[in-house]
Formats: structure tokens, sequence, C-alpha cells
């Protein structure tokens, strides 16, 4: 007999496949989980891979594959989670069955950031466009099917990369309750009877390997699978809700990485401070050294060391929380940066790295020198490497850089940004600026940095410091 759906899963991508379907899968597994999943996709757009799905009978198989604790590892798992595969597009009737379902409890979703968003929606017999306006009318129908029943209610589980994502799709759905003229008493009932939690979500998920390798893979099992996944072993999902939570989708009982937390931030800071951080710190020297992915970072004999010490001694030292629970944090993200099975450009990590520096790095730095401390010599070679790859000139309608060995680089960021710190160093060039002055014009920038960076003490020295170094060749 099939399971109860007892999960409507909105997203039909590699991501939660890769990572909410594997769970239930690893729980299913020990006799933990015994609902299923009814999976539908958030656009019309995803219609054909819905299809393929509904091909194989929801079937699929996950390869995870990386390093453990320094060494290899690659598991294969067929996953069979789901029961029910629904085109709303199309089946919007099948669809709205599920709100009568006397099994759902769960609604989890990864329909991008721009996923959960207000745009003005008419109600109408067409199946609606937005993914909260779909959880609006589901609600309302559910709410009547059960005559506002306080049991009845749903938990969702938003997976979108939006910080505070279960609160800003709560008010959303409340926005189109308005909108539509449902009654008081469903908002009541909405707001009592359902919870909408925050959570954060971190695995990388490399969706279908190579060709080559996907082949090779088939010929060994005997079977092709189009829907094939791979993803990397670390996986964190913290949720913000009660750990009896957990009896209901047994997840961290599982054994798996899940954290039921009263409180988001440690999770959210560690992942920015860190792992972001990490990235942002070295995007822009990497590329500066002709270095392309992340794991040559990792490899590299200056810039390698270079990361790791910045991450233990400079950055978690300003976090406040215990620097052996954020040294242990930082031993997994390294790993992840030196799986073999991820190529990670460094091209697209540079993508506006303005705005990351300054929610990722600067802080660190804001730190030190709100202490009254000299900055770290890491965290200077971090700003100063950014400075170094925005040394641009518009060309063609696009700002190009020119990295250590003079090859171009093209640089992706807010325009009007980039068309300041280019007229900078146009006038530095044509008035003959010295560094320093330069440098402190664009330390100055407010616009880019929130706040007045050229008068804390020694920065500019020694950026500029820092820069007659690499320029000289010690870039060390």
């Amino acid at each position: 007999m099939a399971s109860p759906v007892t999960v409507l899963q909105i997203g039909e991508g590699n991501f939660l496949r890769g990572f909410v379907d594997w769970m239930l899968h690893v729980s299913r597994e020990q006799g933990l989980f015994h609902g299923s999943v009814a999976v539908t996709q958030p656009r019309p757009s995803g219609k054909a891979k819905l299809e393929e799905l509904a091909a194989q009978d929801g079937i699929y198989t996950l390869v995870i594959r990386g390093l453990e604790d320094g060494l290899p590892v690659e598991r294969q798992s067929v996953v069979s989670i789901f029961s029910k595969v629904i085109d709303p597009y199309e089946e919007w009737n099948r669809f709205i069955d599920l709100a009568e379902s006397d099994d759902l409890r769960f609604v989890i979703s990864n329909t991008t950031e721009a996923g959960i968003a207000y745009k003005q929606e008419q109600l109408t017999e067409s199946p609606i466009v937005s993914f909260p306006g779909k959880m609006a009318y589901l609600l309302y129908r559910r709410y009547l099917a059960f005559g506002g029943a306080a049991d009845k209610g749903l938990i969702f589980l938003p997976c979108e990369l939006l910080e505070s994502n279960g609160d800003t799709l709560r008010d959303i759905v409340f926005r189109y309750s308005l909108d539509w003229g449902f009654p008081d008493d469903f908002r009541a009932w909405l707001s009592s009877s359902n919870r909408f939690l925050n959570t954060l979500v971190d695995r990388i998920v490399t969706g279908y390997p190579g060709e080559e390798v996907a082949q090779a893979w088939f010929s060994e099992w005997s079977y092709t699978d189009r829907l094939l996944t791979t993803a990397e072993p670390y996986h964190l999902w913290a949720i913000q809700g009660e750990e009896t939570l957990d009896e209901q989708l047994p997840l961290q009982k599982a054994g798996l990485n899940v954290h039921w937390t009263n409180d988001l931030r440690p999770y959210q800071q560690r992942k920015v401070r860190i792992l972001n951080a990490a990235h942002t710190w070295m995007a822009p020297l990497g590329i500066l050294h002709g270095v392309e992915h992340v794991r040559e970072i990792m490899e590299h004999q200056v810039l390698g060391q270079s990361v790791k010490s910045m991450v233990r001694f400079e950055i978690i030292p300003t976090l406040p929380y215990s620097a052996d629970e954020m040294n242990a944090y930082a031993d997994t993200v390294f790993e992840r940066f030196n799986n073999p099975f991820i190529r990670h450009r460094l091209s697209d990590i540079s993508m506006n790295s303005l705005s990351k520096f300054k929610v990722r790095l600067l802080p660190s730095l804001s730190h030190y020198a709100d202490i009254g401390h000299q900055i770290p010599e890491g965290l200077v070679a971090g700003m100063a490497g950014l400075l170094r790859y925005y040394c641009i000139a518009q060309v063609d309608g696009q700002f190009e850089g020119r990295d250590y060995q003079g090859g171009t680089y093209v640089v992706r960021d807010d325009a009007e940004s980039l068309t300041r710190i280019a007229e900078i160093w146009a006038k530095a060039e044509k008035n003959r600026e010295d560094l320093q002055s330069t440098i402190k014009e664009l330390l100055a920038l407010t616009s880019v940095w929130g706040k007045d960076l050229s008068d804390w003490s020694g920065l500019a020295d020694s950026i500029c410091h820092w820069w007659a170094k690499a320029e000289g060749g010690d870039r060390g």
C-alpha cells in the first residue's frame, strides 16, 4: 500500500532532490518516516522536469561524492520518496485536492529567492501563478474543508536562500488573503494553526555529472537515469522550531545534520562570516593570480595557507561563539573547498563582490577598527585584493581589469558603483595621483561600504604596503 502524502513539495529541481528528499529517504530507510511526498513545480517552465519524474515513477538516483575526514567517498542511493507528481498548471483541481488531505502536514519549497515575492494577482478559476498565492488559496480551501479545525494547519519549511524566509512567506500569504477578500476567521486560523518556520540550508548539489561519468555509472548499474544527480557529503538544515517537531519529521533522529533551534543567527553568522567570507576573500585574489577554481586556491602554495590562517586567527576571534565550535566548522568548510568533484569557478563567486564584501568581510575588519586595533594582515590582503581587482576601466560597455600576468577579466557588479570606481581610477591616472590618495578616495565611498573607511587608522597605509609587495612580485 502506498505511503500517505504527508509532505507537499514545491520545487522539482536538483537541490531539493539532493537535499530534503534524500533526507526523507534516509529516514524512511531506518523505519522512522512513514509518509511520502507530492511534488509539483513552482513555474510552468518546470513542466519538462516534472514529466521526466512522472515517467520514472518519481524514482531517481543520487550519488554523494567528496571528502569525509580527508578521505574520498562515493555513495549511491535510489530515492523513491515521491508518490504523486502534479503539474498545477495543467492539473489544478488535483493540486487543490491536496488541501482536503487529512494526512498532509508539511510544505517544503525551493522556488529561489524570487519565488517568495509578492506580485499582484487576480483570483480566478485559472491556476494561480505565484507560489505564495497558491499557498494562500490552498490554505483557504483547507480551512473550508476542515471547518477551521485547529489541528489541520500546515507547517511550512521554505528552503529558499532568504533570511527570515518563513516570516516573509507568511506575510505574503496574508497579503493575498486580504487581496482576495478571505474572511477574518480564516486569517485568525492562518495565524494560530499554521507554522511558517525560518530555515537555513547548506549543501552543494552539483546536479547531473559529465556524460562520460554518467555513462560509466549506467554501465555499472545496468540502468539509465536521466534524473541522476550528485551532491557533496556535507549537509546542514537548521530550522527555527522546537525539537519536538523531529517526532513528526524524524530527520535528526535519523542521524542527519538537522538542527531544531530557537535562534538561527549562529548558523547564519558562521556561514556568512566563515564560508561565504572565505569565498569572497579568495575570488578577487585568485583571479589576479590566474587561478580559476576554489580547489586550486586551496592547493596554491601561498593563498591556500593564507585563507586558512585568515579564517582561524583573524575572523573566528571576532565571532561571539565557542572558538572550538567555529574551528570545527572551519574544518568542514576547508574540506568542502577541497572536494575534487566540485569545480566552483572564482569568476562566478566574484560577481557582486562589493556588496558581498560589505556583508561577509567588512564586519570582521570593523571589529578591529572599533576596538582601536591594527587590522590583521590577512583581512588587509582581502580588502587590498578587492580594490586591486576593481582597478578597472570601461571598455565597450563593460568594466575590465588586468591580472598580474597582464590578462584581462570582466568585473560584474552594480553599474553605478563600477562607473564611480572606474572614474576614480581614470582621474588618478590622468592626474598622476599617488596610490595612497586613490586608495583613500575609494575607502571613502560610503555608497559602497555603508561608512567612510578612509579614516581607519593605518588601513590605507597597510593596503598600499600590500599593493607594492604584490605588484613587485611578492604576493605572499
